[in-house]
Order: structure tokens, then sequence, then C-alpha cells
């Protein structure tokens, strides 16, 4: 969740595995994790992931659409587009808010039917895409579909990309089913022509690796969040992304009961504000460098909430250049604390796309100011109904987020230097619920009719990998 100048606009944020003794899929019920002591990782211990597992390994089926074989910066293997269709290839120039320009470049439009054989099994499908033309936002409207079942609905590429002409776009689908020995995808515009410009095809696997917690909050008691693991914002509206709510400390806002973390917001008039709602922080509590992340929540649904689990550095100021420590550099226009020092959005999820989950890192090397943002999105599932897992895995060479298990964002450590990794000391995870703001309103006013609507969580847990 940005911590965007007063009058900027537009954020972002994702995903996921529940873990007891070994990693597994499922997310319906919660699972103890290794006994472990509450105190705030150790940095200096938390190493990276360093075994033999690669998110990779899972990839059947990669294709660079409209050009030849490629080695993504990812280390996907796309494969030269031989497939037989009609559709017309093309290419972009100048693509913004990825690290692989290539994959984006080729492109075909117009009847795109996939047909691919494969083994009968789940998979999880990543598309991506890319605006060649300077449209305006509804000229190109298409959904998909994947073994008869509509997994993307009505897409705007340049709408999703926040009307940014050529920003890379990633989207990615889950647990498609395929019982006849081929995929089938289908492309169905209301506006002008589909287009697709790579593509990604992953079995669904569980993950190998062993982790050690380090840090967790079970959420296992009854009133205020655990002081020694939790700090609150006790926050006006309007102070960072022109959000309408004010922060509490309230029981009203923010709770744990019936075994989960609460964070409620009402419409109510409290501290020259229309709205109430609550954000917490594990700062100098539950501080780490690297390893993994797993929260299991439950979104809030309606138009205006914009709910986010996100990392912050707890030294804000290490790559700041015009201010220092003690400097309230939330929200401000003149601290460039932020985007300086960096953020990691595991979940960011707005209301008025219900089903839409956005993963996203923000650097002074790529951020919405200069049209390089750099973040992925997932279709899911019954997110306000259900309980699903969002995570992160973060080394000192790459960041993944993921969605039940499901890795659907992609950032490497370009080795370029702080601007473009700012990633390389503590975070600490914050919990919040907004209402309104740049992006909460961006679908169209608050409605008032849904309040009180909350936001639950049924655990956080941090790990590192386990020394074998």
């Amino acid at each position: 969740m940005a911590e965007r100048q007063p009058n900027s606009a537009g954020a972002l944020a994702l995903a996921a595995f529940i873990f007891s003794t070994v990693s597994l899929f499922g997310c319906s019920e919660k699972q103890a994790p290794p006994a472990a002591s509450h105190k705030p990782a150790d940095s200096a211990t938390a190493s990276p992931a360093s075994s033999k597992f690669s998110h990779n390994d899972a990839v059947v089926w990669a294709v660079n659409i409209g050009g030849p074989e490629h080695l993504g910066s990812d280390a996907v293997r796309y494969l030269a587009d031989t497939l037989d269709w009609q559709a017309e290839s093309g290419t972009i120039d100048n693509i913004l808010g990825t690290q692989d320009e290539t994959v984006f470049r080729t492109y075909r439009s117009g009847d795109l039917q996939l047909r691919q054989p494969l083994a009968n099994g789940v998979y999880d499908i990543t598309f991506k895409f890319a605006e060649p033309e300077h449209i305006a936002v509804g000229e190109r409207v298409f959904s998909i579909s994947a073994e008869g079942k509509t997994v993307i609905a009505d897409l705007d590429v340049k709408l999703a990309r926040d009307g940014n002409h050529r920003a890379a776009l990633v989207r990615t689908v889950t647990d498609v089913q395929v019982n006849d020995g081929r995929l089938d995808i289908g492309f169905d515009a209301s506006a002008g022509e589909p287009l697709l410009n790579a593509i990604i095809v992953r079995q669904k696997t569980s993950d190998s690796r062993n982790w050690q917690l380090l840090w967790s909050d079970e959420f296992d008691y009854q009133g205020a969040p655990d002081p020694q693991r939790w700090s609150f914002d006790e926050w006006p509206a309007r102070k960072v992304n022109d959000e309408d709510q004010t922060y509490t400390s309230r029981a009203r806002n923010v709770r744990v009961e019936d075994g989960k973390l609460v964070i409620e917001a009402h419409k109510e008039q409290y501290n020259n504000a229309e709205y109430t709602s609550g954000r917490i922080h594990s700062h100098d509590k539950g501080d780490f460098l690297y390893g993994r992340a797993d929260i299991r929540a439950k979104l809030p649904a309606g138009q205006g909430t914009w709910s986010a689990i996100w990392m912050l550095p707890s030294d804000p100021f290490r790559y700041a250049t015009n201010c220092a420590g003690g400097a309230d550099w939330q929200g401000s226009s003149t601290c460039d604390a932020w985007p300086n020092s960096g953020e990691i959005d595991i979940m960011e999820h707005v209301g008025y796309d219900m089903q839409t989950v956005h993963g996203t890192v923000h650097n002074k090397a790529y951020y919405f100011v200069n049209y390089q943002q750099r973040k992925a999105s997932v279709e899911g599932k019954s997110v306000d109904s259900e309980f699903h897992v969002y995570s992160i895995e973060w080394t000192p060479e790459h960041i993944y987020i993921l969605f039940d298990g499901t890795p659907y964002f992609f950032y490497r450590n370009e080795g370029t230097g702080w601007q473009a990794w700012p990633y390389d000391h503590p975070y600490h995870i914050i919990l919040n619920l907004a209402i309104g703001g740049h992006w909460g309103r961006a679908g169209g006013p608050i409605d008032d009719t849904l309040f009180p609507v909350r936001m639950e969580v049924d655990y956080v847990r941090v790990f590192k990998p386990a020394v074998n």
C-alpha cells in the first residue's frame, strides 16, 4: 500500500501456502505451525532460500507469442511461437513496467484460440499483455476462457495498467483442471480485438522445502492485538493516499476474537473523519530480512474498500537523501524515504474489482511517477467469503509473491544498486483496511450501505529455510 504523496494517484500488493511441518496446498483450516519463539526475527540469521527447489520446475509450457525462443529474466524458457493459428502478429517498442521487455515486444491479436496437448491435471496459467496502440480505455476489452470456463472477464489491458500506454500487464489464473489431454484457451472480445504477448503454464505442485518458523501470531487469544507483536498507527484522514478513514486503536476497529484478527471499518464521524478503521504493524517487534511470510486472510467486499497486507523498511531513512530519523516521512511531499528505501505489497485489493488481487514492489527506479511500476495480479476466488494465504518469498536475489501457493509476481535483483533493490535491510509487516483514497474511490463513490465491513486475519507466520 504505497505511502504516496498527498496529491498522487493509485497504489498496489499479494499471495500463498499453508505451513505445518512442511508446506502444503490448501487453506480451508488453520494448521498449527512448528513451535517457535515470538521474539522478532534475527535478521543476521535469517538465511536466504538456498534449496534446489524452483517455482520454474513446475513450468510445463511457455511461449513467447509472436516471437523467438527466449530465456526470461524470471529464468522461464519461452518457446518460439510456432503455433498454427490465423492471428496477426506485431511488435511493440518502449515497453514500460517490466524487467523483461523482450517477452512483451511481440504479440498476436485477432482470432486467438490455443489448443495445447497437456497431461490431465491442475494448472496455473500466467498471461502477459501489453497494449500496442495509443487507444482510449474501453476500446479493447476481451475475456479469456480455459477449459470452457471464463477465467478472466472483460479485461482492458490499458485500464488494468492505470491507463499507462504500453505498460506490461501480468495476470495469473489458478486451478485450471484439464481432463481430456488438451488445454483449450479461448479469447472473446467485446470491443476491439483480443491480444496476447506470452503465456506460462505451471502444473500445480507442492513446495518440497522445509521452513523454520521465526515469528508468528496465531491470534489464539481475545482482546487487543498482542502488544509484544503489534503496534497501532493512529492517523487522521488524508494523511496518506487521500484516504477517507481515520485509523484508531479502539476495539471497535481492531480486535482479536474467535481466533481471528478483525480490522473493521465503520461509517461514523470521528476525529474529523466520516469513516474509522484500523492499521497495525510489527515494526521493532517482528522485523526480518529475507525468508518467507504467510498471511491467511479473508478480504472485505464493497466499493470503496482498500485492504492491504504489506511491508515497509524498518529503517525508512536508509536510502533517504533529504530527510533523516525523526521525520514524519509517511505521506510527506518533502521526504524521499519513500520510495527510496522501498516497499513490498504482498496483497492489495480494492472492492470495486472484487476478485483481482495485486502484488507490487515500489522503489526509486520503478514506481508510478516514472510509469515503471513493477506489479502483477491474480484472479482470486471468493476472496471475501473464504480465507486464502497471501505470501512472499524474499531472498537477496529475488522476490516472489504468491496466492495460495501460486507464484504470480516475480522481481529480481538487477545488481544496479539501491535505486532498484532497496530490499537489503529488514522490513516489517503491516495489516490495514483503508476506505476510499485514490485507489479505493477509483471505481466510483464509497458505498455507504456496506458498513460495517471487515478484513479478518487467521494467522501471520514468518519463516526462514530450515537448515538440513
